[in-house]
């Protein structure tokens, strides 16, 4: 091509093979997910699965992920690995506030998510005080589940979040309608679907 021996037709089907254009959102989008920098952070025993991750078995530095940052202003993601007790709350929230922006957050285990076995007053849902991207289920979830949920994450942050059962299997409309249509109240699903709004 530098020598100047392709015609018309040839250099601009050399060109359409080997250019590629795109928008500067999308170009953002797939530096910044496959570039996150987690931060060195555990709770309980679900760390010791989340330390596995830079091992030779699952190898998340294969899609970008292997650099733990100890400083919360370093890091972008927090995977809250363990369950968070009531007196823990204020203090994740505030490693959450210092991180950079843009950030996320992924709920590991099901204590972190629901309390899973130590239902009880001590512990709090990490959602109940920070916004949690994924969930990851399990006690305690295997690595390969917390690099599974990062890839989700991935894809969430390149704008092609993941479908939902709904979704996938065309189930749109099959939700179930709880509530009396006798009863003087009307119920909050009924009026959505319905359209209507209570005048004032």
């Amino acid at each position: 091509m530098l020598r100047g021996d392709l015609t018309d037709a040839e250099l601009e089907q050399y060109v359409e093979e080997r250019v590629l254009t795109t928008t500067l959102d999308k170009v953002t989008a797939w530096a910044r997910g496959n570039s996150m920098f987690p931060a060195t952070f555990g709770l309980a025993c679900c760390a010791i699965e989340m330390m596995s991750l830079p091992g030779a078995r699952v190898d998340i530095g294969r899609f970008g992920f292997e650099a733990f940052r100890a400083s919360p202003r370093q890091a972008d993601m927090l995977i809250l690995s363990g369950r968070v007790s009531i007196k823990m709350a204020p203090i994740v929230r505030r490693i959450y506030d210092q991180m950079l922006e843009p950030r996320w957050a992924i709920s590991m285990g099901a204590c972190c998510s629901s309390m899973g076995v130590f239902n009880n007053y001590a512990l709090v849902p990490a959602d109940k005080f920070m916004p949690i991207d994924v969930h990851v289920p399990g006690c305690p979830p295997r690595p390969e589940a917390l690099a599974h949920a990062i890839l989700k994450l991935r894809s969430k942050v390149h704008g092609n979040p993941p479908k939902g059962w709904r979704e996938r299997y065309e189930a749109e409309g099959t939700e179930e309608v709880v509530g009396d249509a006798d009863r003087p109240g009307v119920n909050a699903i009924n009026v959505f679907q319905s359209g209507e709004t209570q005048g004032a």
